[in-house]
């Protein structure tokens, strides 16, 4: 009998400590980041992507390719958006430019109508898609990932939302390529860059544009994640530049209360 109580006990302390243990991690802990990039970037970025890689032995973007394909419609670029934004928000955090930021990038898309775009930093294709849906048809968006794995899954995400007709996804290192993007595609120059790839990369690609020529009168750089991890020195860049007439789109970090935002900078010329 006592050992019988016993193990009831130990049980009934392992149930109680597994039901704290989950409570934590799916909302208090959550709900205690939302306000702070440092620790929310380290929460769902490091320790829970890690911890549920390891447990469920499957990648980030292959759950998400997984909730894409469960969720999403063939052929249907919205219902891709809203399958993921779904999950990111609802299941697990993920780096997309996200639904509210998002929006923006909607608007900048719709106004400059560009007919060339370069990506930099595709990921699993999310941003990839909100632009492609959105262009004119001729319109072509040329979309850079350093990571192989990524580009496999994204190049699935992007399949699955009927758009593959209208990108073109390259591996490899973003100095590499942009030196080779006239001779390679043909392209004399881009009507809109997104930026979203290593924040560090930001400032020496923009540079290496415009020295490719890359970049004419009236190409638009949109920005992410300016504020959260944050990219001082691009900003600097751009802001202070007589060649930018640059404009800061306040927002917040992918599905959470953090502030980030956009940066978009028209290039004036020489």
């Amino acid at each position: 009998m006592v050992i019988y109580l016993m193990l009831l006990s130990l049980l009934s302390g392992l149930i109680m400590g597994a039901a704290v243990l989950f409570v934590l991690y799916r909302w208090v802990i959550p709900m205690a980041v939302q306000y702070h990039g440092g620790l929310a970037l380290l929460w769902h970025d490091v320790i829970v992507e890690r911890a549920l890689d390891t447990l469920t032995r499957t990648s980030r973007p292959q759950r998400i390719l997984k909730a894409v394909q469960t969720k999403a419609t063939v052929g249907d670029p919205q219902s891709v958006i809203t399958a993921i934004d779904h999950f990111c928000r609802h299941r697990e955090w993920a780096m997309n430019v996200g639904d509210e930021k998002g929006s923006i990038l909607d608007s900048v898309v719709n106004e400059v109508s560009p007919v060339t775009v370069l990506e930099l930093g595709t990921y699993c294709g999310y941003s990839t898609v909100r632009i492609a849906r959105l262009l004119p048809p001729g319109a072509c968006v040329i979309t850079l990932e350093f990571n192989p794995d990524y580009a496999a899954i994204a190049r699935q995400v992007i399949k699955w939302s009927g758009l593959e007709d209208k990108v073109q996804l390259v591996e490899g290192a973003s100095g590499d390529w942009i030196p080779w993007m006239k001779e390679h595609f043909g392209v004399q120059a881009f009507d809109l860059v997104f930026l979203d790839h290593w924040k560090e990369r930001y400032l020496p690609d923009t540079k290496l544009l415009e020295e490719c020529g890359l970049i004419q009168k009236g190409t638009v750089l949109l920005a992410d994640n300016v504020i959260c991890p944050g990219t001082p020195d691009y900003l600097e860049y751009v802001r202070n530049s007589p060649h930018y007439n640059s404009q800061y789109y306040r927002s917040h970090l992918e599905y959470t209360k953090v502030e980030d935002g956009l940066e978009k900078s028209v290039f004036l010329g020489y």
